[in-house]
């Protein structure tokens, strides 16, 4: 290893630091095993054939394979329905699907997580932009968390008194400081809002946490549930897309927010995509599984080197992003840096801060991965602002994230050596 990772030091600290966590991978591949046999019973259930494998073009009538796969999210997530499909390009962008699909002039769309994720903020209308819910006379409001929990007497007391549309909870962090939110905070504030109003529908943002845990928020009560394909369900095969799952009445609405009233889920070609999405949620248990071991490794070094990470390597965790608060910007650059040095494609690239679409904040990223973006490959970014917090997620397999983060351990280490 000494020709990649030159800190002696390091190396030694490594091995001792799998030592330390070897429990808690057995935990982790225990809700692997538990997710690998529902993905397999989806399959068979599905009937799940080579034809399956077949695209459409033009307008996708009649794909086969397109129905079956949704059949096979549909099971996974035990809904009524599901939509799955290339043509949303990201989960940010199926979110908006869904927003436009669910609510009309002059209803209440309320989040009571807080701040939603930066690319929002122009789909919602707390950034101008003509084309927002905003500007179609939707209203929004939102509740913050209190102590990494939702302020359950706020959302009783406001929801008491107004009558809410959609209410939007994102359990992973985004570029925040707070916590991501458990299952059992989601099933508890769901139930919280169904003896208030069961016509109020509950749509949760699940990017970076499906297959963390053995259940899905469809399972406690969640009206409807989104993700990307990019993360951790495309398993680091599939080239994009998104998923919507839940209700089948909603699924027929955002079907028709995709693409068009009266055509919907009918259409939609798959341009020889379907393998590549079959083989992404097959191999998402274990892949996610290895993301989780690269977070914790990565957790319980970097802690032991004296900076602050959230969550600590033995939390119980609930997606499969690692925060590292570097507290200066020189060492969040560098270590974002390294993990570019760490990666199979690009690495011999440095990135460095830049505007983003959709953020307020330059933004440095690393992402060296097989799709552009995708955040189940191994990936770090942060924005350019006060804590300087790196946000790390992915790993296709632990080795290989492992090599990235001491990689990028190495690099920052070796710019202090500089100083």
């Amino acid at each position: 290893m000494y020709d990649f990772i030159r800190n002696e030091k390091l190396i030694n600290l490594s091995y001792e630091i799998e030592k330390d966590i070897k429990e808690i991978f057995k935990k982790i591949d225990e809700i692997e095993s538990k997710n690998s046999l529902k993905v397999l019973k989806a399959f068979q259930t599905n009937n799940i054939t080579e034809t399956c494998f077949n695209g459409t073009t033009g307008y996708g009538y009649n794909d086969v394979g397109r129905d079956a796969i949704e059949g096979v999210f549909k099971d996974i997530f035990k809904t009524e329905a599901a939509l799955v499909r290339s043509q949303m390009i990201s989960g940010s962008h199926a979110l908006s699907t869904c927003f436009f699909a669910l609510l009309r002039p002059n209803d209440i769309l309320l989040s009571i997580s807080g701040l939603p994720y930066d690319t929002l903020h122009e789909v919602i209308g707390i950034k101008e932009n003509d084309s927002s819910l905003k500007s179609f006379g939707i209203k929004y409001e939102q509740i913050n968390l209190i102590n990494d929990d939702f302020d359950y007497e706020k959302i009783e007391n406001y929801l008491k008194k107004t009558k809410v549309k959609v209410i939007e909870i994102q359990r992973s962090k985004g570029y925040s400081t707070r916590k991501s939110i458990s299952l059992e905070k989601v099933e508890k504030v769901i139930k919280l809002i169904k003896n208030i109003d069961k016509d109020i529908l509950v749509m949760i943002d699940n990017c970076y946490c499906e297959f963390v845990d053995i259940i899905e928020p469809s399972e406690i009560g969640a009206d409807i549930v989104v993700g990307s394909l990019i993360k951790n369900l495309g398993g680091g095969i599939a080239p994009n897309g998104a998923y919507i799952v839940g209700k089948k009445k909603l699924i027929k609405l955002c079907g028709e927010a995709l693409t068009l009233p009266g055509e919907g889920l009918e259409v939609g070609p798959t341009l020889g995509i379907n393998r590549s999405i079959l083989q992404g949620i097959f191999l998402a248990p274990s892949v996610v599984a290895s993301s989780l071991k690269t977070a914790v490794f990565t957790s319980r070094i970097l802690e032991k080197l004296g900076y602050k990470v959230e969550p600590l390597y033995n939390e119980k965790r609930v997606d499969i992003v690692q925060n590292i608060i570097f507290e200066n910007k020189s060492d969040l650059i560098r270590y974002v840096q390294g993990i570019q040095l760490g990666s199979p494609i690009d690495s011999s690239f440095l990135p460095i801060p830049s505007p983003m679409p959709g953020y307020d904040d330059e933004v440095i990223m690393a992402s060296g991965s097989f799709t552009q973006g995708s955040s189940i490959e191994l990936s770090c970014d942060g924005p350019l602002r006060t804590p300087f917090i790196a946000y790390q997620q992915g790993g296709l397999t632990f080795n290989y994230g492992k090599f990235g983060v001491l990689k990028a351990i190495d690099f920052m280490l070796e710019g202090k050596s500089d100083d």
